[in-house]
């Protein structure tokens, strides 16, 4: 693979590994629940501005902002379920999905009181001391932070697999998703699972907003409409209940647009994503792991 090729591809993973996280955590929702979460994207715009006040007013340290983001969007994950979930569970769907559209422009409005509407930056000498080394594979140099984003994802990736197939916890969750009348049955305290779901699916949207926003070095309110957006489709692309599906469609995802960039469609790279797809969804109606639950994540 050419070296120019290969950095695009480097630079592809990057961006689809964010658009995975934000994709389990709409799949971790969806498959407990079976409902959507339209705050999503501002979950995960609080979570980027979290890490970004540890960055720039306490310590330097990707460690620090994450475990800020971790706890912060659990907590508005509850938050969130508590209001539009937990006290609305006999009301219609569309109620739900109204409240969350809701709270999502509460918490825009909310980071334009706090931050301000317009974008915010970490000072570059705190950015450059989380890491300013680069490593190079096949003539391409690889950043720190590119090699941050990569390594938190897959890690992440990992300890959810672990947590829904090798845990309590992750049998009673894809019980749940399965089948959650019986599972109530069997004597499972739905609202509490309900609620774990719900802030893990956060915690990875948090993560996920800090590194996007350390990678890029950029804060501003409205950060979560398009990758929550393109999170949600991802998660649909990849099946909407199924764990692999909405890593594979996350990014491929990143991928495309990347790939679309390079080849001079910087302007257009979010049609090419979504017409992308779009054709994956007239092939394959399903998503691409359409009919694999979250309980099939070992391929039983």
């Amino acid at each position: 693979m050419p070296s120019f090729l290969f950095d695009q591809f480097i630079n592809g993973l990057t961006q689809g590994s964010v658009y995975a996280l934000l994709a389990l955590g709409f799949t971790m929702i969806f498959g407990t629940l079976r409902m959507v979460t339209f705050a999503h994207g501002e979950v995960y715009m609080m979570g980027a501005y979290m890490g970004f006040e540890i960055i720039r007013l306490l310590y330097p340290s990707f460690l620090l902002a994450l475990l800020a983001a971790l706890v912060a969007t659990a907590m508005l994950g509850i938050v969130v379920e508590l209001l539009a979930f937990h006290f609305l569970r006999n009301a219609p769907h569309a109620t739900s999905l109204l409240v969350t559209i809701g709270i999502s422009i509460l918490l825009v409005n909310l980071a334009q009181k706090i931050w301000g509407p317009e974008t915010q930056s970490i000072p570059f000498g705190r950015i450059d001391q989380l890491g300013n080394f680069e490593i190079e594979i096949a003539g391409v140099y690889i950043t720190f932070l590119q090699i941050a984003v990569l390594g938190v994802t897959v890690l992440l990736m990992l300890v959810l697999y672990f947590v829904i197939n090798r845990t309590k916890l992750g049998m009673v969750i894809r019980a749940m998703a399965q089948d959650y009348e019986a599972a109530s049955a069997m004597g499972v305290n739905v609202n509490v699972i309900y609620m774990a779901a719900f802030a893990i699916g956060s915690m990875l949207g948090g993560v996920a907003g800090v590194l996007v926003g350390v990678y890029y070095n950029m804060f501003y309110p409205t950060m979560g409409g398009i990758y929550g957006l393109k999170a949600f489709s991802a998660s649909v692309v990849g099946g909407l209940t199924s764990l692999p599906g909405a890593v594979v469609a996350g990014l491929l995802i990143g991928l495309v647009e990347t790939f679309s960039v390079e080849f001079g469609a910087s302007n257009f790279r979010h049609v090419f994503s979504f017409v992308f797809m779009i054709l994956i969804l007239l092939l394959r109606p399903g998503g691409l792991f359409g009919g694999k639950e979250m309980a099939h994540t070992r391929g039983d």
